[in-house]
């Protein structure tokens, strides 16, 4: 399953309502390390498939969420379990880091 985008006004439906563990990815287009993460995360949400749900956040077009979850640098990953942030961490990783951190969390 590839990450797709989500905003304010589908945050509660995709991400607080999911059935499975929900990644959020708080992203820019103008963000360097954002774009560094950004395939790594792609090919993580095929590997774990079924098991985890990896969506973005453009800061830019929604940013109520971000707000309200004190970002204050991207990118900015918040993992959600049965609607609560669970775990989260801010700056760009390695892919074997950002996935272990989603099979540990998760």
């Amino acid at each position: 399953m590839p990450t797709h985008a989500v905003t304010d006004d589908t945050f509660e439906a995709e991400v607080v309502n999911a059935d499975l563990p929900v990644v959020v990815d708080f992203w820019a287009e103008w963000c360097g390390p954002c774009k560094q993460i950004g395939p790594a995360l792609e090919e993580i949400s095929e590997e774990l498939a079924g098991k985890v749900k990896i969506v973005k956040v453009n800061v830019d077009e929604s940013s109520a969420y971000a707000a309200r979850l004190g970002v204050r640098g991207i990118p900015a990953l918040f993992l959600f379990k049965d609607g609560e942030v669970v775990s989260n961490q801010t700056g760009a990783a390695p892919k074997a880091a950002l996935k272990n951190w989603i099979e540990t969390s998760v």
